[in-house]
């Protein structure tokens, strides 16, 4: 099975659709699967539920599918450094559900796993936990939370064989294998491709297995959300 397509587009051509689902790797600008966000945006759907730790910034990342009004809903953890984002959300314009950052992380790893829900302590008491299932186990308020399964996972890797597997590279691993493990479809975009065979067992961050689709982006941006530089002595 060829797993490799010749372009961003091409790797979502055929599986993207208004109203899916959509989870999208990355935290901040660090791990974001920059050509495949364009393609997602050049593909003209709309109305689409996003899942991401929080939403790029204006102008980058999932701020560019904000700009074009394509996300009626983020699933997030966290939302500044965009304007637009804070713009839309303000004039009810934009749907947003507020999820602590490991509460979203177990929610993904928890749909790749098959398990349909997990009880959590996070948020018990808070907004969070309004509307859900509450139950005490040895003494203490837990709070029902529901896996998430999206329509199609967008993932940043570093290397990726032919097979699929990946490696990932430092902190931009973050949220990507969780996101390439809960999607239905996974398409990741990767910045080399090797033969199969050639990683060794153990360097195998995410098994191909998970893996659907994979578009080469060589020489990707990998903006700096906020560069900080040592003064001068």
């Amino acid at each position: 099975m060829n797993k490799i397509y010749p372009s961003a587009a091409a790797a979502l051509d055929g599986i993207v659709r208004d109203g899916m689902l959509v989870a999208v790797g990355g935290f901040g600008l660090c791990g974001i699967p920059e050509a495949l966000i364009d393609a997602l945006r050049d593909s003209g759907v709309k109305n689409l539920t996003a899942i991401s730790n929080n939403a790029g910034v204006d102008g980058f990342g999932l701020g560019k599918l904000l700009a074009t009004r394509q996300i009626r809903k983020m699933i997030s953890s966290y939302v500044g450094e965009n304007k637009e984002f804070e713009r839309q959300y303000l004039a009810g314009e934009l749907e947003l559900e507020f999820t602590p950052q490991g509460t979203l992380a177990e929610k993904l790893r928890a749909g790749g796993a098959g398990i349909p829900a997990f009880f959590t302590r996070t948020g018990v008491g808070t907004i969070v936990a309004e509307g859900k299932e509450v139950r005490e186990f040895d003494g203490h308020t837990y709070v029902m939370e529901r896996s998430l399964v999206p329509d199609v996972s967008l993932v940043k890797a570093h290397v990726a064989d032919k097979s699929g597997n990946l490696q990932f590279r430092k902190t931009a691993r973050n949220f990507n294998p969780n996101v390439a493990m809960a999607g239905k479809i996974t398409v990741v975009e990767v910045e080399r491709i090797v033969e199969t065979g050639s990683f060794d067992p153990d360097q195998v961050h995410l098994p191909g297995i998970f893996v659907h689709r994979i578009v080469l982006n060589a020489k990707p941006e990998k903006r700096i959300e906020q560069r900080t530089v040592r003064a001068k002595a």
